[in-house]
């Protein structure tokens, strides 16, 4: 999980670590820098509950 701005973990790395854990969802939050879970806090929860319930 992190912003598509983030300036210290770039959206490509998320992804590419996302593809080497079984069973993990990357979440890139719009417009958002390294505190994209804060700037979208109901949408993290929402998501974060969902990936757990799984």
């Amino acid at each position: 999980m992190n912003g598509d701005n983030d300036g210290m973990w770039a959206t490509t790395g998320t992804l590419q670590l996302a593809r080497q854990l079984p069973n993990s969802k990357p979440a890139i939050y719009p417009d958002s820098g390294h505190g994209g879970i804060f700037q979208h806090h109901e949408l993290f929860v929402r998501q974060a509950l969902e990936f757990l319930r799984d």
